[in-house]
């Protein structure tokens, strides 16, 4: 996964944030892909390492959503393999890192809690985070980025009335949960950004970190949902997810230039990788570790090493087109 901007961060945690119960911890089984995955709710967990985690689960996200679009040009452009490796690591870095950093922070809650954090989240970029981009990105002449702003807050605000009606459907048990919304699929062509002011491309960075989040999280409740036998609930959450990933994503993907060619799209990911493994994540272990998280000090501490692991073999696969 990729490092990103302290502003990207402190905006991103107010976005769909990872919110820890404080009941009893209640083991919940999601399924992810084929597989079972059992999350058990975080106990009392220290503010700083719930911070933390929520900062590696939207990196995790936006590494899956990012690797997925570098292993599609990684196959235009011929290079089999490299798009494999892109694939495989993206696969790890949602279903496991992010998966595991979601368990230790108490993200899946009942279907009632899911909808009510996604009203939350979807509240906000509606209210406020996308329609103030798209202030900036006006006065700044990124005339593409404001109306691409002003249209994912509209969407925000659909799928926030979405979740509110479902949300009294599951807690009055009257009414019909709302029909998933269709995404509409946006090609990401390797290439430049397409904006010009550095305040635009930050909150493009910003924004594909909440939508990365967004559609992990998604899925996650999905899976819940499914759990409990609401395969209307699980279904609006699938949709919503896919919104979030292939159209809202990938739109600011085009305008942020986000993939270039495999060689430049390789040399970012062993950045990234490689900071996560020596930098943010000890400095997240070294920090959970001092407070007694100690299930948050190991997680962190194994997951600098599967991405010390990433960075070597992407730096061997781009090695190899030299």
């Amino acid at each position: 996964m990729f490092r990103h901007s302290i502003r990207t961060l402190v905006i991103g945690l107010c976005t769909l944030t990872a919110t820890a119960p404080a009941a009893t911890p209640v083991a919940l089984a999601v399924a992810v892909g084929h597989r079972q995955v059992t999350h058990t709710a975080a106990r009392a967990v220290h503010p700083r390492t719930l911070s933390d985690l929520a900062t590696a689960m939207k990196g995790e996200a936006f590494a899956y959503a990012s690797y997925s679009l570098f292993a599609v040009e990684a196959d235009r452009q011929a290079y089999p393999a490299v798009g494999k490796l892109f694939r495989g690591t993206a696969r790890t870095e949602l279903n496991e890192h992010l998966h595991q950093a979601a368990t230790l922070a108490g993200t899946v809650g009942s279907n009632a809690a899911n909808l009510r954090q996604a009203i939350n989240g979807e509240t906000y970029e509606h209210q406020v985070m996308y329609r103030g981009f798209a202030a900036q990105a006006r006065t700044d002449g990124d005339l593409a980025a404001a109306k691409l702003f002003t249209e994912i807050a509209a969407d925000e605000g659909r799928h926030r009335g979405a979740y509110r009606t479902a949300l009294t459907v599951v807690t009055t048990g009257r009414g019909t949960i709302p029909a998933p919304p269709k995404a509409d699929m946006v090609p990401v062509p390797a290439g430049p950004p397409k904006v010009k002011a550095n305040r635009t491309k930050a909150n493009l960075d910003t924004a594909m970190h909440g939508e990365a989040l967004a559609h992990a999280k998604y899925r996650l409740f999905a899976a819940r949902a499914r759990q409990t036998g609401n395969i209307a609930l699980a279904r609006l959450f699938e949709g919503t997810a896919r919104v979030e990933l292939h159209e809202h994503f990938a739109g600011e993907a085009v305008l942020a230039g986000l993939v270039r060619t495999t060689k430049t799209n390789l040399r970012k990911a062993v950045t990234g990788e490689r900071n996560e493994a020596t930098v943010l994540y000890p400095g997240f272990a070294k920090r959970a570790t001092a407070v007694g998280d100690t299930a948050a000090a190991r997680y962190f501490r194994d997951t600098a090493a599967d991405e010390a692991k990433h960075a070597a073999a992407f730096q061997q696969a781009l090695n190899r087109l030299h």
